[in-house]
């Protein structure tokens, strides 16, 4: 039986089949440490890669890798997805030495490394940076180390504070090189609270009062110190919340941390 196919029909499925987000699994040679490392981009099916435009750049938490905030649906990994594709961002999901990171010097360098491919491979205008739970820790520990590559943070329950926080402590020694007595300098390096001066970009932070897994308190004092030196920050606490952010709050800091109207990504 021969099939016949209009034009018109045709037409509909090549519309239908350009309106899905391009999602690819890339990776690079560490500098650090000559590793193979991965990322992911998912690209919105009407971004023009021959003008500027701007990045988001997602990192997963504790245990996650690349492909948590790439395809998980969660609601701070489908906010963090939904915004990229109605701004019309190129959406980047790093393993950044996943499974257990913690934004440590082989992560810091790999996130670095990364950003310059993007400018490089792409008429990269600004970027952006959000996480959730230890990912949320490396936005704020990022921004803080290299403010010069970041133009606006969304952190979801993460710690600013790594030399008080006690929680898995096996894996952030590792990553660092030492436990928080040995080298409680770099400790302190990484922990955004003490650099406050550092982050001039529009920051977005969400915090749980009931949260156990990261405590809030020292994202609370980062919030309050940054509010007293007239930066741009919101703070979205929920007191009776856990290790979790809503999509509504998620996509309320996302909005915040990118300064540039939604007509110029």
């Amino acid at each position: 039986m021969k099939v016949v196919y209009s034009v018109a029909w045709l037409l509909l499925c090549s519309i239908a089949f350009a309106a899905d987000p391009v999602i690819e699994d890339r990776s690079f040679v560490a500098k650090f440490d000559k590793t193979e490392q991965k990322y992911v981009t998912v690209t919105p099916p009407d971004l023009k890669l021959d003008e500027k435009f701007s990045v988001l750049i997602a990192l997963h938490g504790h245990g996650s890798d690349r492909w948590q905030f790439a395809k998980d649906n969660r609601d701070e990994c489908r906010a963090a997805r939904d915004f990229a594709m109605q701004r019309r961002m190129l959406f980047v999901a790093p393993d950044y030495r996943a499974r257990t990171s913690w934004m440590g010097p082989a992560a810091e360098a790999d996130l670095v490394q990364l950003i310059e491919i993007l400018k490089k491979d792409y008429p990269v205008r600004d970027v952006y940076l959000c996480g959730g739970s230890m990912g949320g820790t490396g936005a704020l520990t990022f921004s803080a180390l290299h403010p010069e590559l970041i133009q606006g943070t969304a952190s979801m329950n993460g710690t600013a504070n790594l030399l008080e926080y006690q929680n898995f402590s096996d894996a952030i020694t590792e990553s660092y090189g030492g436990t928080k007595k040995a080298i409680p300098e770099e400790y302190k390096k990484r922990s955004a609270e003490y650099w406050p001066e550092r982050l001039t970009m529009p920051i977005g932070v969400t915090t749980g009062g009931k949260d156990t897994a990261v405590p809030p308190q020292s994202v609370l004092r980062l919030a309050g110190i940054l509010k007293q030196l007239d930066r741009p920050v919101l703070l979205i606490h929920r007191e009776e919340g856990g290790h979790e952010t809503n999509y509504a709050d998620a996509m309320q800091i996302l909005e915040f941390s990118v300064a540039r109207p939604a007509s110029e990504q």
